[in-house]
């Protein structure tokens, strides 16, 4: 099964959102639709992004998992660019 992962730009918080919950609730989404290999927080580039890797059987459905992770991040903060990447052997290959 192919592996993806999304990753969200993430700025200010919405009050009361608590930061420590925000990449647990990124993952929690995605669990939700598919299978979950890790999730993490990086800075890159001065920017905040969340990165939720997981397993479905193709790029519809990771699209589906992709706006979802998205739109339960949305709920706490403020987002920016997202993407949504396939693996290919060693590579990532963006998804359309």
């Amino acid at each position: 099964m192919p592996s993806y992962r999304v990753s969200i730009g993430v700025g200010l918080l919405h009050p009361g959102v608590d930061p420590a919950g925000v990449v647990p609730a990124a993952a929690s989404a995605a669990r939700e639709l598919a299978t979950v290999e890790s999730s993490d927080l990086a800075v890159a580039h001065g920017e905040a992004r969340i990165s939720v890797r997981f397993t479905v059987a193709d790029d519809e459905h990771a699209l589906a998992v992709g706006q979802h992770v998205v739109a339960a991040v949305d709920r706490l903060g403020d987002t920016s660019r997202p993407t949504l990447d396939r693996r290919a052997g060693p590579r990532w290959t963006a998804v359309r």
